[in-house]
């Protein structure tokens, strides 16, 4: 089963994945597709004022080449990646709890002490690729305000089920979530 997704003036065939046995989502992976990346990116800036932040974040791991991507596009010299572990080269990193529905159970999101300093008192865009529970989305702005620096906005690519209602966030486009039979769920 897939789903025809439209996004950023692209079309892609997502796989439609269980996640429960009552819930099924389209899996939106960018990794590997060049193409998808730029443009998401490109489009993704279009929501936002750049001089409207300093910095932007993301969690690791699907959000890197994006961000990445929209730091070339918009000039900027850095961006901030949320690590998903505490590495060795991070300076007495700081965590917070993050509960995601593609993760299971509770994982920790880690800036090095480095990087919470560079956040410090700025102004933070947030983005991921995909919002659903807003689990993600809640754990990047808990390490920012723990850093000491203010979210100014959210972006993603893609808004999945109830994440579409949500007042908080820009996004590119709807994703709905599924039932077993691949019918999109009510």
């Amino acid at each position: 089963m897939h789903y025809t997704l439209e996004v950023a003036g692209l079309k892609r065939d997502l796989p439609i994945c269980k996640v429960t046995d009552g819930l099924y989502i389209g899996a939106f992976v960018v990794f590997g597709d060049a193409e998808l990346t730029v443009a998401c990116a490109r489009e993704l800036l279009k929501l936002v004022d750049v001089s409207s932040f300093d910095y932007m974040l993301t969690a690791e791991a699907k959000g890197i080449p994006l961000i990445h991507e929209m730091a070339r596009q918009s000039g900027a010299k850095k961006y901030i990646l949320a690590r998903k572990g505490a590495k060795v080269y991070m300076p007495d990193p700081i965590h917070v709890e993050d509960e995601s529905i593609t993760t299971a159970g509770k994982q920790k999101l880690y800036l090095g002490r480095d990087d919470a300093e560079l956040i410090r008192g700025k102004r933070v865009l947030i983005m991921d690729d995909v919002i659903s529970t807003g689990g993600s989305l809640h754990a990047m702005e808990a390490l920012v305000n723990l850093a000491g620096g203010t979210v100014v906005d959210r972006v993603a690519v893609l808004a999945e089920g109830d994440a579409q209602k949500r007042t908080d966030i820009k996004f590119l486009a709807p994703l709905p979530v599924f039932n077993a039979d691949g019918s999109v769920k009510e």
